[in-house]
C-alpha cells in the first residue's frame, strides 16, 4: 500500500504552500513521479550518444546557437560546465570572451538555495564546487545578461526538465530584471509536457542540435 501524502484531513486542493504557491499534494506527486522516470529515460538515451556522435551535434548546435547569441564586448553570458554528457559549449565560451563578454558559470553557494555567477575565462583557476562540478576559484561574481541553460528535457512550451535540483528556477524567480534564457540540448529532449508547476520558468528560445529553434513568443 502507498503512502498518503495528503494526511488525510483537509479537503482543500489548496492547504499545502511550497513558496507561496497552493499545490494540490496529490498532483505534484504525479507530477514528480512522472519526472523522475522522463529523467531517467532521457538521460540513458543521452548516454546512448557515442562520443563521435555527441561532439558533432553538438557543432551543429553551436552553428545555431551563434545565429541567437552574438557576444558583445561587456554582455554578461552566463553558461554552464558540462557534466553527465551535456553539450560542451567550453570553445564556444572561449570565443565569447575573445570577443569581449563576461563569461558567468554557476555557483552553488548553499544546498537548495539560488546560484550565484562567477566570471570564467580560458585557463583560470577552478576548484570543485559542491557537486563536485567545476567553478572559477577568484572570478568576480555578476547578474547575467543572458542565461544559457543545458537541457535534460524540454516541452512545447518551452519549459525545461534539468537535474532536478530547482536551482535554476529558484536563481531566475529572484533576478529583476529577468536576463533572456536560451536552453540548449540534443534534438532528443524534446517532450510534449512537463507538467508545469507554479514555480516553473519558461525559457525565452531553445537551440537543438538538429538546428531547431522554439521561441516562447
Amino acid at each position: 500500500m502507498e503512502d498518503d501524502v495528503t494526511g488525510g484531513s483537509d479537503p482543500c486542493m489548496a492547504h499545502l504552500l511550497i513558496d507561496g504557491n497552493p499545490v494540490d499534494p496529490i498532483g505534484m506527486r504525479d507530477v514528480v513521479r512522472f519526472r523522475t522516470a522522463e529523467r531517467a529515460r532521457l538521460m540513458e538515451a543521452r548516454r546512448q550518444l557515442s562520443v563521435q556522435q555527441r561532439a558533432a551535434m553538438t557543432a551543429n548546435l553551436i552553428t545555431k546557437l551563434e545565429t541567437r547569441v552574438v557576444p558583445q564586448q561587456g554582455m554578461k553570458i552566463a553558461v554552464y560546465w558540462p557534466i553527465r554528457g551535456e553539450p560542451d559549449l567550453r570553445d564556444w565560451m572561449a570565443k565569447a570572451h575573445a570577443a569581449g563578454a563576461v563569461i558567468l558559470l554557476p555557483v552553488v553557494a548553499e544546498k537548495n538555495a539560488p546560484l550565484s555567477f562567477r566570471a570564467w575565462q580560458p585557463g583560470c583557476a577552478m576548484e570543485r564546487g559542491i557537486w563536485n562540478i567545476p567553478v572559477p576559484t577568484r572570478g568576480a561574481e555578476a547578474v547575467p545578461d543572458v542565461v544559457i541553460s543545458p537541457l535534460l528535457g524540454v516541452d512545447e512550451a518551452c519549459f525545461r526538465l534539468g537535474n532536478g535540483g530547482g536551482y535554476y528556477d529558484k536563481t531566475l524567480a529572484q533576478l529583476d530584471p529577468l536576463p533572456k534564457v536560451i536552453g540548449v540540448g540534443f534534438s532528443h529532449c524534446r517532450i510534449p509536457t512537463i507538467f508545469p508547476m507554479p514555480w516553473d520558468i519558461p525559457m525565452d528560445s531553445v537551440v537543438l542540435s538538429d538546428g531547431s529553434v522554439c521561441d516562447r513568443f
